[in-house]
């Protein structure tokens, strides 16, 4: 959750961050993290069988917690009208973002999670400025 926080002090208007990594890897605990930071008192759950879950945080900035885990692709993903979310005012965070090749934006952060021994993880980040 704390690097949810840290990266979430990054974020703006029309930010999007793309998740990558493994069932059990901390996914959507990073992103409590960075809703957190944004103001969210709602409780943040996995999307999994709603696919999109949208959230207010302080100042009325839209949160939009996207998990395409259960999505054959972009196809689907469009069909949902995926892509306002991603090109909003809101701020997106993409669970199995790797489902979603071709709708993600050349701009979106990348933060890949892999497990490692005992409870450790590796977190890489790329594209944030």
């Amino acid at each position: 959750m704390a690097i949810g926080e840290w990266v979430a002090q990054n974020l703006k208007r029309g930010s999007v961050v793309a998740l990558r990594g493994g069932l059990g890897t901390g996914k959507t605990c990073l992103t409590k993290g960075i809703a957190r930071f944004l103001g969210i008192q709602e409780e943040v759950t996995s999307p999994s069988y709603t696919i999109i879950s949208e959230y207010c945080g302080a100042g009325k900035l839209p949160f939009y917690h996207i998990d395409a885990y259960r999505l054959a692709g972009d196809d689907d993903f469009e069909a949902l009208g995926g892509e306002e979310y991603l090109y909003g005012e809101g701020i997106a965070v993409i669970e199995w973002s790797e489902r979603l090749t071709r709708s993600i934006p050349e701009a979106a952060i990348l933060i890949e999670i892999s497990l490692l021994a005992g409870d450790r993880r590796r977190i890489d980040i790329e594209g944030l400025r």
